[in-house]
């Protein structure tokens, strides 16, 4: 989701930044970048520990996404060709899949936002939903089982180089999104691919091609 479908970076990082200012602690962008699309419990509980501040992850957590909630209302469109290729998996019969690390209470917030319900999508699982964070297949590996398909049949979207490496563990193809990283990077990471925007992959082969018998998903 993040960086996909919507580009949360500045306001998720300026709401952790905010409640550890109210903690005391004043903290850098370049603090919380090793922990990017790795969930907020990393996100906020291992800069927590690099500034010794002893935190109960849970109620931080609940500051940080009430001072997100607040950046966000009315400022979070969805990220460039996001409704259309939606729109176009759709028209292909392709299942779609979030899978985020992201708190279903931030999850929503962002869907909200941008206007897509959950019930679009076949299956939702965010990092409340399993006990191992990317770059652990988990997440993915849990998606594609909810969907009744093996990874070899998905495609993870991902921006996150912790994405990347969960995407390739759970055994599928994957596409990064230079929203975040480089290209460089994201292909450095193990992306299969990289493209700037969601609108390249519309008609795109990798999701189009008849070898996959149209059983080729889109995460």
């Amino acid at each position: 989701m993040d960086g996909v479908l919507v580009d949360t970076e500045q306001f998720i990082l300026q709401a952790a930044m905010t409640y550890f200012r109210e903690q005391g602690i004043e903290t850098a962008p370049e603090d919380f970048t090793p922990h990017v699309g790795a969930g907020e419990d990393r996100y906020i509980g291992e800069v927590a520990r690099k500034h010794g501040l002893a935190v109960d992850i849970a109620a931080a957590k609940r500051r940080v996404y009430e001072c997100y909630d607040r950046l966000c209302r009315g400022n979070l469109p969805p990220m460039e060709g996001v409704v259309e290729f939606i729109t176009w998996c759709r028209t292909k019969n392709l299942r779609l899949a979030i899978a985020s690390s992201a708190d279903e209470a931030k999850l929503l917030i962002n869907l909200r936002e941008i206007d897509l319900p959950p019930e679009l999508f076949d299956c939702i699982v965010s990092g409340s939903d399993v006990r191992h964070q990317k770059p652990h297949p988990e997440i993915y590996l849990k998606a594609a089982s909810s969907m009744q398909l093996h990874p070899s049949e998905c495609v993870v979207i991902e921006d996150a180089l912790n994405g990347i490496q969960a995407g390739k563990a759970s055994g599928a193809c994957c596409v990064g999104v230079s929203s975040a990283f480089s290209a460089v990077k994201l292909l450095q990471a193990g992306a299969d691919r990289v493209v700037e925007s969601l609108l390249e992959l519309i008609d795109d082969s990798l999701l189009t091609e008849e070898a996959r018998n149209e059983t080729q998903q889109a995460l």
